[in-house]
């Protein structure tokens, strides 16, 4: 090898022993767990609307630099090969322990489903907010934490979740349905506007407003009323950190769906 080669060799294995170590993503040790819950439309034939809203926005909390997260359907077997668990509260409760144990510094929680006033349906059962919240409590102690549930009533969850270092997001007030669980619907009008929005947002707090703004939009434009108006809680301790946990602008474009045009509650 010629001295210039040499030379050229050399300096490039220096650049490469004295160029920094990637930075660290702020959720690259955060659990998460995104959950679909049913898998019938409301008017009682099948819809892929939750598993699809599950499967992609498992695919945007990774391109947010989340590990994998833990996937769960009432239907795994017609999605074989891609990793998934039955959605019952005895298996999300262990899958987000099972998370929480070997990625330690947050817990984030993905649910979509139906809902009711007392609580969400997961496969068989309901879900009720008292189990959810001792489910994280149990699994995610001191450390900060993201609940999503969109669903229809599911701001009932908001006062039972409420803790210092937690975020919630709901995709409707307690009293009120939220919208687009038809046979033909992609995602519900929730979903839909989350994974449109955080390919947007700057955080989960820009994304919890854009969100909110987006379904308002999305109803006033489908005709759907009343308006489920999404609720969006944030702990005190958490607020001010939640600028720290920016997302990577350099993530790919989450997909997007056109609005259906007739409304359907979830």
């Amino acid at each position: 090898m010629g001295r210039a080669a040499s030379l050229l060799v050399a300096l490039l294995l220096a650049c490469l022993t004295i160029a920094p170590a990637r930075a660290a993503g702020p959720f690259e040790q955060w659990a998460s767990v995104v959950i679909a819950g049913d898998w019938r439309a409301h008017e009682g034939g099948s819809t892929e609307a939750f598993d699809n809203a599950r499967r992609d926005v498992a695919k945007s909390l990774v391109d947010l630099g989340f590990p994998p997260p833990v996937q769960f359907s009432t239907r795994p077997g017609r999605y074989r090969g891609k990793g998934l668990t039955g959605a019952v509260p005895k298996a999300v409760q262990a899958g987000l322990k099972s998370a929480a144990e070997t990625a330690p510094a947050g817990c984030l929680v993905y649910i979509t489903s139906h809902g009711a006033p007392e609580g969400v349906v997961m496969g068989r059962d309901l879900l009720r907010p008292q189990r959810l919240a001792a489910m994280i409590d149990s699994a995610c102690p001191a450390r900060p934490s993201i609940v999503v549930i969109s669903a229809c009533f599911s701001g009932v969850f908001v006062p039972v979740l409420e803790r210092d270092d937690r975020m919630i997001l709901t995709a409707a007030r307690p009293d009120r349905t939220s919208f687009g669980c038809g046979e033909s619907d992609r995602y519900p009008y929730f979903d839909d506007c989350f994974l449109s929005e955080i390919g947007k947002a700057r955080d989960f707090v820009a994304l919890g407003r854009a969100v909110q703004a987006c379904v308002a939009r999305k109803e006033v434009d489908t005709g759907a009323s009343p308006p489920s108006e999404p609720q969006m809680w944030i702990g005190p301790e958490l607020r001010p950190l939640l600028p720290l946990y920016a997302f990577d602008k350099a993530r790919k474009p989450a997909p997007t769906s056109t609005p259906s045009a007739r409304p359907v509650e979830n």
